[in-house]
């Protein structure tokens, strides 16, 4: 039992320096975030942002690397 939480934790800690290192770095990777598709409303006192494009980018490219790793 105690083994195997600790493979959890080691995992779950690996999964949260990777997505902070997303957080982090992803404002630098140019056009992710401005791809024709995603909706952007603006007016006066509000900005609407939805990343209808990136996020099916994200998807797909999340998508092809788990579907890589389970193959192995």
């Amino acid at each position: 039992m105690i083994p195997m939480m600790g493979k959890f934790l080691i995992i779950a800690g690996g999964l949260m320096v990777l997505l902070g290192l997303i957080l982090v770095v992803g404002g630098r990777i140019p056009l992710l975030g401005r791809l024709p598709g995603d909706i952007v409303i603006e007016r006066k006192n509000l900005t609407f942002y939805f990343p209808i494009a990136t996020s099916i980018l994200l998807s797909f490219i999340l998508t092809l690397i788990l579907w890589l790793a389970s193959r192995r």
